[in-house]
């Protein structure tokens, strides 16, 4: 062997070890008897089963990070209590093998079942977790973590028509990931964000004990509201569910260039986060910018401060759409007052478009000179769009520090980057990469912020050191996602779970202290 080769292999065999140590086949076994003697054999898929690729697949949403290539688990287990999940904890920690979880599948990168490198894991699908109960007269609801954003919308609104929940646009995300990072919607303007209105959640530990708020104390709940997860395995949470009146108003107004969008985006970055927090205008730009609103009131109100406050925009009544709550949340999707409202209950996914994101946040507005040079962007090879959320309001009136989302003082709005593309696989665009490139300049720095559920492995992969993921090593991502409250979120790991059970290439990692 020649020395260079015989280096490279020496260096791969070193990085594989310092990232994990991968448990030998007969851990592997003595874990799949352990899991056979705590939980019902059908509840546990493992790949000799005809239908685990089915189960596997059940809620990829990315065709990339399903390939004959992928890491896959040595099995998923699809609890349907909190015994099952606390066996899958105590057989994982005694016979080393580490669990990654999926409520929606929606991660961007896939990490809740797949793994970037080399590593024995088990997969647990909360999928069959997925109740909704409602307290009607306490206005609050207990909602599992395997339910999508779709069936906790539905159902609140079918037992109580006057209450809502603050959450995502897509409603096939699971509850689970989407609280897991903070949550953006088109109501957290007016009411936060979904972190903002959990007051309690249950939740196994790297211990296998089954906590609730008050047992996991003061640091552990605060991490979990969006810490990115990797904490414990969230059950269950309840929140406060909102007011809503008996009609909303929604719009979608588009513009081209030549009918003044440049002027209309220029002037929506200081307008939207200033607007009454009942109303919420978020923007996705291509080559034309689609205006989006929800407002929490009639038509004529809308129409009597958008002629105000944003004439630009040329609404008027004929744009309005007046609907009930349950029905925006359709309607922002398919665009047709006539779509059931039980599509939000559809789980069904497909794995016939690549994707790709990327996230930012904007803190000074962008010059109507540069809006002009960032549209020609969309006129490029591989051209995807940006989608821009407006903050202000109750979001960014609640305290950096008050929860792991940090990015509320100051915020503007944030970006998130999408590209699509079909084919193999292997033709991804560059476009996105260079667009982000050519945005650092105009967004926030030091650092440049991003959202942890726009999750986005350019920035950053954890380095594991000594069987523990290195502090440092998560930093150069960490900070971007959670700001200054990054250290405090890796003091808390390493209280909760000092051994790094819960972790993948972009888990906080644990920091002890060392008296």
């Amino acid at each position: 062997m020649a020395p260079s080769t015989h280096a490279a292999v020496l260096l791969t065999v070193c990085l594989l070890s310092c990232y994990m140590t991968i448990p030998s086949l007969a851990a592997s076994g003595e874990f799949l008897q352990c899991l056979s003697a705590n939980i019902p054999t059908q509840l546990v898929v493992t790949p000799s089963s005809p239908s685990f690729d089915s189960v596997l697949v059940s809620s990829i949403r990315n065709p990339m990070f399903f390939t004959p290539t992928t890491v896959r688990p040595l099995c998923i287990v699809m609890p349907t209590n909190a015994s099952h999940v606390q066996a899958v904890v105590l057989c994982g920690r005694r016979h080393d093998v580490r669990v990654r979880v999926r409520s929606g599948g929606h991660d961007y990168e896939g990490l809740s079942y797949r793994s970037e490198r080399p590593e024995t894991f088990a997969v647990v699908d909360l999928s069959n977790l997925r109740a909704v109960r409602i307290n009607r007269r306490a206005a609050t609801a207990w909602v599992d973590s395997g339910a999508t954003l779709g069936e906790l919308y539905y159902t609140v609104a079918k037992a109580a028509p006057e209450l809502a929940f603050p959450a995502g646009v897509c409603p096939s995300v699971g509850v689970g990931g989407h609280f897991s990072g903070g949550g953006m919607g088109m109501m957290m303007r007016k009411y936060g964000l979904p972190v903002d209105n959990v007051i309690d959640a249950t939740l196994v530990d790297a211990n296998g004990r089954l906590l609730d708020k008050k047992a996991m104390k003061r640091d552990l709940f605060w991490a979990i509201r969006g810490g990115g997860g990797n904490f414990g395995i969230v059950l269950s949470w309840k929140v406060k569910l909102v007011r809503v009146p008996p009609t909303v108003t929604f719009f979608n107004i588009r513009k081209s260039v030549d009918q003044g969008a440049v002027n209309a985006v220029a002037k929506w970055q200081t307008l939207a986060p200033a607007l009454p927090d009942e109303l919420s205008i978020r923007v996705i730009v291509g080559r034309d910018a689609l205006f989006q609103s929800l407002y929490l009131g009639s038509c004529g109100e809308l129409e009597r401060t958008m002629s105000r406050l944003f004439p630009e925009l040329g609404m008027t009544r004929a744009d309005c759409r007046e609907m009930s709550w349950l029905q925006s949340t359709v309607y922002i999707n398919s665009g047709d007052t006539k779509t059931p409202l039980e599509t939000l209950l559809n789980r069904t996914t497909s794995l016939s478009t690549f994707s790709r994101n990327k996230s930012d946040y904007v803190k000074k507005a962008i010059t109507k000179d540069l809006w002009e040079k960032i549209f020609p962007w969309f006129n490029k090879a591989g051209a995807g769009i940006i989608l821009l959320e407006p903050h202000g309001g109750r979001v960014g009136s609640i305290a950096d520090t008050a929860t792991p989302y940090p990015h509320r003082s100051g915020v503007l709005y944030n970006i998130q980057y999408v590209a699509f593309w079909t084919g193999n696989g292997t033709d991804a665009p560059n476009w996105i990469k260079d667009m982000y490139d050519f945005m650092e300049p105009f967004v926030s720095k030091n650092p440049r912020g991003a959202y942890v559920n726009y999750r986005d492995l350019d920035i950053g992969e954890n380095t594991v050191v000594g069987g523990v993921t290195s502090y440092e090593s998560g930093k150069a991502w960490g900070e971007k996602y959670f700001g200054g409250n990054f250290k405090r979120l890796a003091i808390t790991k390493g209280k909760v779970d000092a051994g790094d059970y819960f972790r993948n290439e972009q888990s906080v990692p644990p920091l002890v202290s060392r008296k």
